[in-house]
């Protein structure tokens, strides 16, 4: 964490704009570049500038659940609705679509359902590994460490 009003401010700012854009991804992904991975890298980008700005209280108190748990739900949750092609008789990640396109987002299928899980999943694991990584000092703090002073024979 590091005190610094300029990266507070950003952080704030950032993180609706991120997530914005995190979610555009996702939607359009399934007919255009982006997706399930990349929307879930931006959206755990803003949580992670979240974490450096204020710490890893701010990630909990933005979305308090446990993040390994997202990760577990978006990967059963990715893996069922490719399996609805196999209870279909058709091969696994069969695409199923609704017939009217919905405005401003386009056709959902089971795909964009698919690139949901991704998206989720992505998350879960990002911001996960970044609060290991921002939790360490706290859990393992340099203070509590044995230092071995080896004795030095005096010179010659």
């Amino acid at each position: 964490m590091y005190d610094s009003i300029i990266l507070r401010t950003t952080a704030r700012l950032a993180l609706p704009l991120l997530l914005l854009l995190a979610l555009f991804m996702l939607v359009r992904g399934h007919n255009l570049p982006g997706g399930g991975f990349i929307g879930g890298l931006l959206a755990a980008a803003g949580m992670i500038l979240q974490i450096v700005a204020f710490g890893p209280e701010r990630a909990y108190a933005l979305l308090p659940i446990d993040y390994l748990k997202l990760a577990a739900f978006g990967v059963v949750f990715a893996a069922f609705w490719g399996l609805l092609g196999l209870f279909a008789g058709q091969p696994y990640m069969d695409a199923f679509w609704i017939p009217d396109p919905i405005p401003g987002i386009g056709k959902i299928g089971t795909p964009v359902l698919f690139d949901v899980g991704v998206f989720l999943t992505v998350i879960g694991v990002t911001v996960q590994l970044a609060l290991v990584l921002a939790e360490e000092p706290l859990l393992y703090p340099l203070a509590s460490r044995r230092r071995t002073d080896e004795h030095v024979a005096p010179d010659a």
